[in-house]
């Protein structure tokens, strides 16, 4: 019998990471969260996928919020503009992990 291939989807994931020597982060810089966009048969294999890039490229991921699909986040009532729809039909066609954006954190994140 064969199994019914899963449709790959792309998932919207915010990887907050650590440091490691080599990381590229600013000086100062005490880690950061990444906003990617991973595709898999779901969210759990968009995770691993993610976290295995991010460790090739010399990060050190510590913990990963998926925030669901396309659809589920318009349902939710996300809205998407043209470029981020752009990067999410791009991880998908390229079966790829974008990293759409990063934003460093300096340590004072938690002060008022």
């Amino acid at each position: 019998m064969s199994k019914e291939k899963k449709p790959q989807q792309v998932f919207t994931l915010l990887v907050q990471i650590g440091r490691k020597a080599g990381d590229g982060l600013p000086e100062g810089a005490t880690g950061a969260a990444l906003m990617c966009y991973s595709s898999g048969v779901d969210e759990a294999e968009a995770v691993r996928e993610t976290v295995a890039v991010l460790k090739q490229a010399d990060l050190a991921p510590l913990d990963v919020t998926g925030y669901g699909t396309r659809a589920e986040r318009e349902d939710m009532g996300h809205e998407i503009d043209e470029d981020e729809a752009g990067l999410m039909d791009r991880a998908l066609a390229e079966n790829a992990v974008i990293v759409a954006q990063m934003t460093p954190f300096f340590g004072d994140e938690d002060k008022g």
